[in-house]
Protein backbone atom coordinates (compact mmCIF):
# COMPACT_ATOMS: atom_id res chain seq x y z
CA UNK A 1 0.00 0.00 0.00
CA UNK A 2 1.18 3.52 -0.75
CA UNK A 3 2.73 5.27 2.23
CA UNK A 4 0.68 8.35 3.06
CA UNK A 5 1.56 11.24 5.30
CA UNK A 6 -0.74 11.79 8.26
CA UNK A 7 -3.93 13.43 6.95
CA UNK A 8 -4.23 17.02 8.05
CA UNK A 9 -7.18 17.64 10.36
CA UNK A 10 -8.11 20.62 12.49
CA UNK A 11 -10.32 19.32 15.27
CA UNK A 12 -13.16 17.73 13.35
CA UNK A 13 -12.35 19.57 10.11
CA UNK A 14 -10.28 18.00 7.35
CA UNK A 15 -7.72 20.36 5.81
CA UNK A 16 -7.11 19.89 2.08
CA UNK A 17 -3.55 20.28 0.83
CA UNK A 18 -3.70 18.18 -2.36
CA UNK A 19 -1.45 15.43 -1.06
CA UNK A 20 -2.69 13.68 2.09
CA UNK A 21 -6.29 12.69 1.41
CA UNK A 22 -7.22 9.08 2.29
CA UNK A 23 -10.15 6.70 1.95
CA UNK A 24 -10.88 7.23 5.63
CA UNK A 25 -11.07 11.01 5.15
CA UNK A 26 -13.29 10.50 2.13
CA UNK A 27 -15.68 8.37 4.17
CA UNK A 28 -15.75 10.92 6.99
CA UNK A 29 -16.57 13.81 4.66
CA UNK A 30 -19.19 11.68 2.90
CA UNK A 31 -20.81 11.23 6.31
CA UNK A 32 -20.82 14.99 6.97
CA UNK A 33 -17.34 16.05 8.10
CA UNK A 34 -16.46 19.67 7.33
CA UNK A 35 -13.56 20.71 5.12
CA UNK A 36 -11.24 23.69 4.70
CA UNK A 37 -8.37 24.62 2.40
CA UNK A 38 -4.83 24.54 3.73
CA UNK A 39 -3.29 28.03 3.87
CA UNK A 40 -0.08 26.44 2.62
CA UNK A 41 -1.77 25.48 -0.66
CA UNK A 42 -2.69 29.09 -1.50
CA UNK A 43 0.76 30.12 -2.72
CA UNK A 44 0.86 27.46 -5.46
CA UNK A 45 -2.75 28.12 -6.45
CA UNK A 46 -2.17 31.86 -6.76
CA UNK A 47 1.13 31.45 -8.64
CA UNK A 48 -0.53 29.09 -11.11
CA UNK A 49 -3.36 31.58 -11.63
CA UNK A 50 -1.01 34.49 -12.21
CA UNK A 51 0.73 32.53 -14.94
CA UNK A 52 -2.59 31.89 -16.73
CA UNK A 53 -3.35 35.61 -16.63
CA UNK A 54 0.09 36.42 -18.01
CA UNK A 55 -0.51 34.09 -20.97
CA UNK A 56 -3.72 35.94 -21.79
CA UNK A 57 -2.04 39.34 -21.41
CA UNK A 58 0.81 38.32 -23.75
CA UNK A 59 -1.64 37.01 -26.34
CA UNK A 60 -0.12 33.52 -26.35
CA UNK A 61 -2.25 30.57 -27.47
CA UNK A 62 -2.69 27.78 -24.88
CA UNK A 63 -5.15 24.90 -25.03
CA UNK A 64 -8.17 25.34 -22.77
CA UNK A 65 -7.22 28.88 -21.86
CA UNK A 66 -7.99 30.63 -25.15
CA UNK A 67 -8.82 27.77 -27.51
CA UNK A 68 -11.79 25.51 -28.07
CA UNK A 69 -11.97 22.05 -26.48
CA UNK A 70 -11.46 18.52 -27.72
CA UNK A 71 -11.56 18.40 -31.52
CA UNK A 72 -12.11 22.20 -31.49
CA UNK A 73 -8.72 22.78 -29.90
CA UNK A 74 -7.38 24.53 -33.01
CA UNK A 75 -10.02 27.27 -32.77
CA UNK A 76 -8.59 30.41 -31.09
CA UNK A 77 -10.92 32.37 -28.84
CA UNK A 78 -10.62 36.18 -28.49
CA UNK A 79 -10.15 37.61 -25.00
CA UNK A 80 -13.60 39.17 -24.89
CA UNK A 81 -15.18 35.72 -25.29
CA UNK A 82 -13.15 33.82 -22.68
CA UNK A 83 -15.86 34.01 -20.02
CA UNK A 84 -18.44 32.78 -22.53
CA UNK A 85 -16.09 29.94 -23.46
CA UNK A 86 -15.97 28.66 -19.89
CA UNK A 87 -19.67 29.18 -19.25
CA UNK A 88 -20.61 27.39 -22.49
CA UNK A 89 -18.29 24.54 -21.60
CA UNK A 90 -20.08 23.91 -18.30
CA UNK A 91 -23.53 24.20 -19.82
CA UNK A 92 -22.84 22.05 -22.89
CA UNK A 93 -21.19 19.28 -20.87
CA UNK A 94 -24.05 19.07 -18.35
CA UNK A 95 -25.76 16.27 -20.22
CA UNK A 96 -25.77 13.42 -17.73
CA UNK A 97 -28.75 11.09 -17.46
CA UNK A 98 -30.10 8.51 -15.06
CA UNK A 99 -30.73 8.48 -11.34
CA UNK A 100 -28.85 11.10 -9.30
CA UNK A 101 -25.75 9.98 -7.46
CA UNK A 102 -26.35 9.51 -3.71
CA UNK A 103 -25.62 12.47 -1.44
CA UNK A 104 -22.62 10.74 0.15
CA UNK A 105 -21.09 10.10 -3.27
CA UNK A 106 -21.61 13.73 -4.30
CA UNK A 107 -19.90 14.89 -1.11
CA UNK A 108 -16.93 12.63 -1.85
CA UNK A 109 -16.82 13.95 -5.40
CA UNK A 110 -16.79 17.58 -4.24
CA UNK A 111 -14.05 16.73 -1.76
CA UNK A 112 -11.88 15.01 -4.37
CA UNK A 113 -12.28 17.84 -6.89
CA UNK A 114 -11.38 20.45 -4.28
CA UNK A 115 -8.31 18.45 -3.28
CA UNK A 116 -7.12 18.18 -6.89
CA UNK A 117 -7.49 21.92 -7.41
CA UNK A 118 -5.63 22.51 -4.14
CA UNK A 119 -2.51 21.01 -5.72
CA UNK A 120 -2.11 24.25 -7.69
CA UNK A 121 -1.68 22.92 -11.24
CA UNK A 122 -5.08 23.87 -12.64
CA UNK A 123 -4.71 27.64 -12.99
CA UNK A 124 -7.94 28.57 -11.21
CA UNK A 125 -8.42 31.28 -8.61
CA UNK A 126 -8.71 30.29 -4.92
CA UNK A 127 -12.34 31.45 -4.99
CA UNK A 128 -13.20 28.47 -7.21
CA UNK A 129 -12.02 26.02 -4.56
CA UNK A 130 -13.51 28.08 -1.75
CA UNK A 131 -16.91 27.99 -3.45
CA UNK A 132 -16.95 24.20 -3.78
CA UNK A 133 -15.82 23.80 -0.16
CA UNK A 134 -18.46 26.31 1.02
CA UNK A 135 -21.14 24.35 -0.82
CA UNK A 136 -19.88 21.13 0.74
CA UNK A 137 -19.87 22.56 4.26
CA UNK A 138 -23.30 24.14 3.78
CA UNK A 139 -24.85 20.85 2.68
CA UNK A 140 -25.52 21.93 -0.91
CA UNK A 141 -25.27 18.75 -2.97
CA UNK A 142 -25.51 19.21 -6.74
CA UNK A 143 -27.92 16.91 -8.54
CA UNK A 144 -25.44 14.81 -10.52
CA UNK A 145 -26.88 12.17 -12.88
CA UNK A 146 -25.09 8.86 -12.53
CA UNK A 147 -24.70 8.09 -16.25
CA UNK A 148 -22.89 10.00 -18.97
CA UNK A 149 -19.15 9.57 -18.34
CA UNK A 150 -16.75 7.45 -20.40
CA UNK A 151 -13.84 8.37 -18.13
CA UNK A 152 -11.50 9.65 -20.85
CA UNK A 153 -11.20 13.43 -20.48
CA UNK A 154 -12.19 12.48 -17.00
CA UNK A 155 -15.75 12.45 -15.75
CA UNK A 156 -16.84 15.42 -17.84
CA UNK A 157 -20.62 15.23 -17.55
CA UNK A 158 -20.78 14.49 -13.80
CA UNK A 159 -18.28 17.23 -13.00
CA UNK A 160 -20.13 19.66 -15.26
CA UNK A 161 -23.28 19.14 -13.20
CA UNK A 162 -21.24 19.91 -10.09
CA UNK A 163 -19.86 23.08 -11.70
CA UNK A 164 -23.32 24.07 -12.92
CA UNK A 165 -24.55 24.56 -9.35
CA UNK A 166 -21.38 26.48 -8.43
CA UNK A 167 -22.27 29.07 -11.09
CA UNK A 168 -25.85 29.29 -9.84
CA UNK A 169 -27.54 27.02 -12.36
CA UNK A 170 -28.67 23.40 -12.43
CA UNK A 171 -30.32 21.68 -9.49
CA UNK A 172 -29.19 20.76 -6.00
CA UNK A 173 -30.39 18.95 -2.91
CA UNK A 174 -30.47 21.27 0.09
CA UNK A 175 -32.01 20.42 3.47
CA UNK A 176 -33.74 17.44 1.92
CA UNK A 177 -35.31 19.34 -0.95
CA UNK A 178 -34.43 19.34 -4.64
CA UNK A 179 -34.28 22.98 -5.74
CA UNK A 180 -32.62 25.22 -8.32
CA UNK A 181 -28.88 25.58 -7.83
CA UNK A 182 -29.02 29.36 -7.66
CA UNK A 183 -31.71 29.23 -4.99
CA UNK A 184 -29.63 26.81 -2.89
CA UNK A 185 -26.62 29.14 -3.07
CA UNK A 186 -28.76 32.12 -2.10
CA UNK A 187 -30.27 30.32 0.89
CA UNK A 188 -26.78 29.35 2.07
CA UNK A 189 -25.37 32.84 1.51
CA UNK A 190 -22.88 31.75 -1.17
CA UNK A 191 -22.17 33.93 -4.19
CA UNK A 192 -22.35 32.11 -7.56
CA UNK A 193 -19.04 31.81 -9.37
CA UNK A 194 -18.34 33.91 -12.44
CA UNK A 195 -15.90 31.73 -14.33
CA UNK A 196 -12.76 33.30 -15.72
CA UNK A 197 -10.35 31.83 -18.28
CA UNK A 198 -9.47 28.15 -17.72
CA UNK A 199 -11.76 27.78 -14.69
CA UNK A 200 -14.60 25.85 -16.32
CA UNK A 201 -12.08 23.38 -17.66
CA UNK A 202 -10.38 23.22 -14.26
CA UNK A 203 -13.68 22.10 -12.75
CA UNK A 204 -14.50 19.51 -15.43
CA UNK A 205 -11.30 17.64 -16.26
CA UNK A 206 -10.62 14.79 -13.88
CA UNK A 207 -11.61 11.42 -12.47
CA UNK A 208 -13.47 12.55 -9.39
CA UNK A 209 -16.83 10.89 -10.11
CA UNK A 210 -15.26 7.46 -10.54
CA UNK A 211 -12.99 7.96 -7.52
CA UNK A 212 -15.91 9.09 -5.35
CA UNK A 213 -18.00 6.04 -6.21
CA UNK A 214 -14.94 3.79 -6.12
CA UNK A 215 -13.54 5.00 -2.79
CA UNK A 216 -16.80 4.71 -0.89
CA UNK A 217 -17.49 1.27 -2.36
CA UNK A 218 -13.96 0.10 -1.64
CA UNK A 219 -14.22 1.30 1.95
CA UNK A 220 -17.24 -0.99 2.39
CA UNK A 221 -15.66 -3.86 0.43
CA UNK A 222 -12.69 -3.88 2.81
CA UNK A 223 -15.10 -4.31 5.70
CA UNK A 224 -16.86 -7.13 3.86
CA UNK A 225 -13.57 -8.97 3.42
CA UNK A 226 -13.06 -8.76 7.18
CA UNK A 227 -16.64 -9.75 7.89
CA UNK A 228 -16.39 -12.78 5.59
CA UNK A 229 -13.80 -14.27 7.95
CA UNK A 230 -16.16 -13.86 10.90
CA UNK A 231 -19.26 -15.16 9.16
CA UNK A 232 -17.37 -17.97 7.44
CA UNK A 233 -15.97 -19.07 10.80
CA UNK A 234 -19.49 -19.16 12.22
CA UNK A 235 -20.60 -21.34 9.30
CA UNK A 236 -17.67 -23.68 9.92
CA UNK A 237 -18.73 -24.02 13.56
CA UNK A 238 -22.35 -24.75 12.58
CA UNK A 239 -21.11 -27.41 10.16
CA UNK A 240 -18.68 -28.87 12.71
CA UNK A 241 -15.79 -28.23 10.38
CA UNK A 242 -12.12 -28.45 11.24
CA UNK A 243 -9.80 -25.45 11.67
CA UNK A 244 -6.73 -27.55 10.87
CA UNK A 245 -6.51 -25.92 7.42
CA UNK A 246 -5.82 -22.57 9.12
CA UNK A 247 -2.66 -23.79 10.85
CA UNK A 248 0.04 -21.12 10.63
CA UNK A 249 2.58 -23.55 9.18
CA UNK A 250 0.47 -24.03 6.06
CA UNK A 251 0.29 -20.32 5.36
CA UNK A 252 3.90 -19.48 6.13
CA UNK A 253 4.96 -21.55 3.13
CA UNK A 254 2.67 -19.56 0.83
CA UNK A 255 3.17 -16.08 2.25
CA UNK A 256 0.57 -13.95 0.53
CA UNK A 257 -0.15 -11.23 3.08
CA UNK A 258 -3.93 -11.37 2.71
CA UNK A 259 -3.97 -15.15 3.08
CA UNK A 260 -1.88 -14.98 6.23
CA UNK A 261 -4.11 -12.28 7.71
CA UNK A 262 -7.30 -14.26 7.06
CA UNK A 263 -5.83 -17.48 8.44
CA UNK A 264 -4.71 -15.69 11.60
CA UNK A 265 -8.16 -14.18 12.11
CA UNK A 266 -9.86 -17.52 11.56
CA UNK A 267 -7.60 -19.18 14.13
CA UNK A 268 -8.48 -16.51 16.66
CA UNK A 269 -12.19 -16.67 15.96
CA UNK A 270 -12.29 -20.43 16.49
CA UNK A 271 -10.29 -20.52 19.71
CA UNK A 272 -11.85 -22.13 22.80
CA UNK A 273 -14.78 -23.55 20.86
CA UNK A 274 -16.91 -26.11 22.69
CA UNK A 275 -18.31 -27.22 19.35
CA UNK A 276 -14.92 -28.14 17.98
CA UNK A 277 -13.93 -30.04 21.10
CA UNK A 278 -17.19 -32.02 20.91
CA UNK A 279 -16.24 -33.70 17.66
CA UNK A 280 -12.64 -34.49 18.44
CA UNK A 281 -11.62 -37.90 19.76
CA UNK A 282 -8.92 -37.49 22.42
CA UNK A 283 -7.85 -34.24 20.89
CA UNK A 284 -7.71 -35.61 17.33
CA UNK A 285 -10.13 -34.20 14.76
CA UNK A 286 -11.55 -37.12 12.73
CA UNK A 287 -12.29 -34.83 9.77
CA UNK A 288 -9.31 -34.88 7.45
CA UNK A 289 -10.49 -31.91 5.44
CA UNK A 290 -13.59 -29.88 4.61
CA UNK A 291 -14.98 -28.65 1.32
CA UNK A 292 -13.16 -25.79 -0.34
CA UNK A 293 -15.70 -23.16 0.74
CA UNK A 294 -14.58 -23.84 4.32
CA UNK A 295 -11.05 -25.12 3.96
CA UNK A 296 -9.88 -22.48 1.49
CA UNK A 297 -11.28 -19.43 3.23
CA UNK A 298 -7.80 -17.99 3.87
CA UNK A 299 -6.79 -18.46 0.25
CA UNK A 300 -9.97 -16.92 -1.19
CA UNK A 301 -10.68 -14.24 1.39
CA UNK A 302 -6.97 -13.44 1.46
CA UNK A 303 -6.75 -13.01 -2.30
CA UNK A 304 -9.70 -10.62 -2.09
CA UNK A 305 -7.92 -8.65 0.63
CA UNK A 306 -4.82 -8.32 -1.54
CA UNK A 307 -6.85 -7.17 -4.55
CA UNK A 308 -8.60 -4.53 -2.45
CA UNK A 309 -5.27 -3.38 -1.04
CA UNK A 310 -4.06 -2.82 -4.60
CA UNK A 311 -7.21 -0.86 -5.40
CA UNK A 312 -6.75 1.28 -2.28
CA UNK A 313 -3.20 2.09 -3.34
CA UNK A 314 -4.36 3.18 -6.82
CA UNK A 315 -7.25 5.26 -5.49
CA UNK A 316 -5.23 7.03 -2.82
CA UNK A 317 -2.65 8.00 -5.44
CA UNK A 318 -5.42 9.18 -7.75
CA UNK A 319 -7.30 11.37 -5.26
CA UNK A 320 -4.04 13.20 -4.55
CA UNK A 321 -3.05 13.64 -8.20
CA UNK A 322 -3.34 16.49 -10.70
CA UNK A 323 -5.82 15.18 -13.27
CA UNK A 324 -6.54 18.40 -15.15
CA UNK A 325 -5.49 19.29 -18.71
CA UNK A 326 -3.59 21.36 -19.53
CA UNK A 327 -1.47 21.53 -16.38
CA UNK A 328 0.11 24.79 -15.30
CA UNK A 329 3.75 24.50 -14.21
CA UNK A 330 4.28 28.09 -13.16
CA UNK A 331 7.75 27.51 -11.71
CA UNK A 332 8.93 26.24 -15.11
CA UNK A 333 6.89 28.79 -17.09
CA UNK A 334 5.11 25.98 -18.94
CA UNK A 335 1.59 24.97 -19.86
CA UNK A 336 1.63 21.31 -20.82
CA UNK A 337 -1.15 19.30 -22.42
CA UNK A 338 -1.25 15.65 -21.50
CA UNK A 339 -3.64 12.93 -20.46
CA UNK A 340 -3.73 12.76 -16.66
CA UNK A 341 -7.52 12.91 -16.87
CA UNK A 342 -7.63 9.43 -18.43
CA UNK A 343 -9.26 7.05 -15.98
CA UNK A 344 -7.47 3.84 -16.99
CA UNK A 345 -5.60 3.32 -13.68
CA UNK A 346 -8.83 3.69 -11.74
CA UNK A 347 -10.92 1.69 -14.19
CA UNK A 348 -8.57 -1.29 -14.13
CA UNK A 349 -8.29 -1.21 -10.34
CA UNK A 350 -12.05 -1.04 -9.87
CA UNK A 351 -12.65 -3.87 -12.34
CA UNK A 352 -10.16 -5.93 -10.31
CA UNK A 353 -11.83 -4.94 -7.03
CA UNK A 354 -15.25 -5.82 -8.45
CA UNK A 355 -14.10 -9.30 -9.53
CA UNK A 356 -12.48 -9.86 -6.14
CA UNK A 357 -15.53 -8.73 -4.17
CA UNK A 358 -17.81 -10.87 -6.32
CA UNK A 359 -15.73 -13.86 -5.21
CA UNK A 360 -16.56 -13.12 -1.59
CA UNK A 361 -20.17 -13.62 -2.64
CA UNK A 362 -19.61 -16.86 -4.54
CA UNK A 363 -17.74 -18.58 -1.71
CA UNK A 364 -20.29 -17.33 0.82
CA UNK A 365 -23.15 -18.76 -1.24
CA UNK A 366 -21.41 -22.16 -1.29
CA UNK A 367 -21.28 -22.12 2.50
CA UNK A 368 -24.98 -21.21 2.57
CA UNK A 369 -25.67 -24.25 0.38
CA UNK A 370 -23.81 -26.52 2.78
CA UNK A 371 -25.77 -25.11 5.72
CA UNK A 372 -29.24 -25.58 4.23
CA UNK A 373 -28.62 -28.92 2.47
CA UNK A 374 -29.16 -31.79 4.95
CA UNK A 375 -27.04 -34.15 2.85
CA UNK A 376 -24.04 -31.89 3.45
CA UNK A 377 -24.72 -30.44 6.90
CA UNK A 378 -26.08 -33.14 9.23
CA UNK A 379 -28.54 -30.43 10.22
CA UNK A 380 -32.32 -30.35 9.64
CA UNK A 381 -33.33 -29.65 6.06
CA UNK A 382 -33.15 -25.94 5.27
CA UNK A 383 -32.42 -25.31 8.96
CA UNK A 384 -36.06 -25.64 9.93
CA UNK A 385 -37.03 -27.43 13.18
CA UNK A 386 -40.03 -28.82 11.25
CA UNK A 387 -39.00 -29.27 7.62
CA UNK A 388 -41.84 -30.19 5.31
CA UNK A 389 -44.58 -28.11 6.82
CA UNK A 390 -41.99 -25.35 6.93
CA UNK A 391 -39.55 -24.44 4.15
CA UNK A 392 -37.10 -22.80 6.51
CA UNK A 393 -34.25 -20.96 4.77
CA UNK A 394 -34.70 -22.70 1.42
CA UNK A 395 -35.46 -19.53 -0.52
CA UNK A 396 -32.87 -17.44 1.32
CA UNK A 397 -30.28 -19.45 -0.58
CA UNK A 398 -32.21 -18.88 -3.80
CA UNK A 399 -32.01 -15.13 -3.17
CA UNK A 400 -28.27 -15.38 -2.71
CA UNK A 401 -27.96 -17.30 -5.97
CA UNK A 402 -29.97 -14.64 -7.81
CA UNK A 403 -27.52 -11.98 -6.61
CA UNK A 404 -24.59 -14.17 -7.66
CA UNK A 405 -26.06 -14.37 -11.16
CA UNK A 406 -26.33 -10.59 -11.36
CA UNK A 407 -22.81 -10.17 -9.99
CA UNK A 408 -21.49 -12.50 -12.69
CA UNK A 409 -22.75 -10.03 -15.30
CA UNK A 410 -21.56 -6.97 -13.38
CA UNK A 411 -18.07 -8.43 -12.89
CA UNK A 412 -17.39 -8.31 -16.61
CA UNK A 413 -14.66 -5.67 -16.93
CA UNK A 414 -15.66 -2.25 -18.21
CA UNK A 415 -12.06 -1.24 -18.88
CA UNK A 416 -11.76 -3.46 -21.97
CA UNK A 417 -14.51 -1.54 -23.75
CA UNK A 418 -13.50 1.28 -26.10
CA UNK A 419 -15.93 3.53 -27.95
CA UNK A 420 -14.17 6.58 -29.45
CA UNK A 421 -15.78 10.00 -28.94
CA UNK A 422 -15.34 13.69 -29.83
CA UNK A 423 -14.79 13.31 -33.58
CA UNK A 424 -12.23 10.58 -32.82
CA UNK A 425 -10.00 13.01 -30.92
CA UNK A 426 -10.77 11.08 -27.76
CA UNK A 427 -10.24 7.73 -29.41
CA UNK A 428 -9.51 5.58 -26.36
CA UNK A 429 -11.66 5.80 -23.27
CA UNK A 430 -11.45 4.11 -19.86
CA UNK A 431 -15.10 3.54 -18.97
CA UNK A 432 -13.97 4.17 -15.39
CA UNK A 433 -17.33 5.45 -14.17
CA UNK A 434 -19.00 2.33 -15.53
CA UNK A 435 -16.44 0.24 -13.64
CA UNK A 436 -17.14 2.22 -10.47
CA UNK A 437 -20.92 1.91 -10.71
CA UNK A 438 -20.71 -1.84 -11.35
CA UNK A 439 -18.35 -2.25 -8.41
CA UNK A 440 -20.77 -0.37 -6.17
CA UNK A 441 -23.62 -2.69 -7.14
CA UNK A 442 -21.51 -5.79 -6.52
CA UNK A 443 -20.53 -4.51 -3.07
CA UNK A 444 -24.20 -3.97 -2.19
CA UNK A 445 -25.10 -7.46 -3.37
CA UNK A 446 -22.26 -9.17 -1.52
CA UNK A 447 -23.21 -7.44 1.70
CA UNK A 448 -26.68 -8.97 1.36
CA UNK A 449 -25.25 -12.41 0.53
CA UNK A 450 -23.09 -12.29 3.65
CA UNK A 451 -26.14 -11.25 5.67
CA UNK A 452 -27.96 -14.35 4.39
CA UNK A 453 -25.01 -16.52 5.38
CA UNK A 454 -25.00 -14.90 8.82
CA UNK A 455 -28.71 -15.67 9.15
CA UNK A 456 -28.11 -19.30 8.18
CA UNK A 457 -25.00 -19.77 10.32
CA UNK A 458 -26.72 -18.39 13.43
CA UNK A 459 -29.68 -20.69 12.79
CA UNK A 460 -27.33 -23.64 12.36
CA UNK A 461 -25.83 -23.01 15.79
CA UNK A 462 -29.30 -23.42 17.34
CA UNK A 463 -29.20 -27.15 16.60
CA UNK A 464 -25.85 -27.62 18.34
CA UNK A 465 -26.90 -26.20 21.72
CA UNK A 466 -25.91 -26.40 24.51
CA UNK A 467 -22.52 -26.43 22.80
CA UNK A 468 -21.17 -22.97 22.13
CA UNK A 469 -18.78 -21.60 19.50
CA UNK A 470 -15.64 -19.67 20.34
CA UNK A 471 -16.27 -16.62 22.55
CA UNK A 472 -15.77 -14.08 19.76
CA UNK A 473 -18.25 -15.89 17.53
CA UNK A 474 -20.62 -16.23 20.47
CA UNK A 475 -20.62 -12.42 20.70
CA UNK A 476 -21.62 -12.16 17.05
CA UNK A 477 -24.32 -14.77 17.55
CA UNK A 478 -25.75 -12.79 20.47
CA UNK A 479 -25.77 -9.64 18.36
CA UNK A 480 -27.79 -11.48 15.70
CA UNK A 481 -30.27 -12.70 18.30
CA UNK A 482 -30.77 -9.16 19.60
CA UNK A 483 -32.19 -8.37 16.17
CA UNK A 484 -33.97 -11.54 15.08
CA UNK A 485 -35.15 -14.61 17.03
CA UNK A 486 -34.30 -18.22 16.19
CA UNK A 487 -36.49 -19.43 13.34
CA UNK A 488 -39.20 -21.83 14.41
CA UNK A 489 -42.09 -21.66 12.00
CA UNK A 490 -41.77 -19.99 8.63
CA UNK A 491 -41.61 -16.22 8.61
CA UNK A 492 -41.16 -13.52 5.97
CA UNK A 493 -37.40 -13.41 5.61
CA UNK A 494 -36.91 -10.17 3.66
CA UNK A 495 -37.05 -8.01 6.78
CA UNK A 496 -34.68 -10.32 8.65
CA UNK A 497 -32.13 -10.09 5.83
CA UNK A 498 -32.56 -6.32 5.66
CA UNK A 499 -32.09 -5.98 9.42
CA UNK A 500 -28.98 -8.17 9.43
CA UNK A 501 -27.26 -6.41 6.54
CA UNK A 502 -25.88 -3.56 8.71
CA UNK A 503 -24.61 -6.15 11.20
CA UNK A 504 -22.32 -7.56 8.52
CA UNK A 505 -20.07 -4.49 8.63
CA UNK A 506 -20.21 -4.30 12.42
CA UNK A 507 -19.22 -7.96 12.75
CA UNK A 508 -15.72 -6.99 11.59
CA UNK A 509 -14.70 -6.13 15.13
CA UNK A 510 -15.87 -9.04 17.22
CA UNK A 511 -14.60 -7.50 20.44
CA UNK A 512 -16.54 -4.23 20.17
CA UNK A 513 -19.85 -4.98 18.52
CA UNK A 514 -22.21 -1.99 18.40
Amino acid sequence: MMKMDTPQMDGTMIILDGTTLTLENTSRVAEGERVSLSPGALEKIEKSRRYVEQIIERGEVAYGINTGFGSLSEVSIPNNELRDLQLNLVRSHSCGVGDPLPEKTVRAMMLHRSNVLAKGYSGCRPIVIDTIISMLNAGIHPMIPSRGSVGASGDLAPLAHLALVAIGEGEAFYHGKRIRGGEALKLAGIEPLILEAKEGLALLNGTQAMTAVGCLSLFVAEKLAEAADVIGAMSLEALKGTPVAFDEKIHLVRPHSGQQASAKRLRGLLQNSEIRESHRDRGVDPRVQDAYALRCMPQVHGAVRDALTHARNVLEIEINSATDNPLIFADQNEVLSGGNFHGEPVSLALDYAAIATANLGTISERRIERLVNPELSNLPAFLSPQPGTNSGLMIAQVTAVSLIAENNVLAHPASVTNLPTSANKEDHVSMGMTAALKFSQIVNHVEIILAIELLCAAQGLEFLKPLRPGPRLEAVYRRVREIIPPLGRDMQLSEYIKDLTPVVRRSVNTDKLE
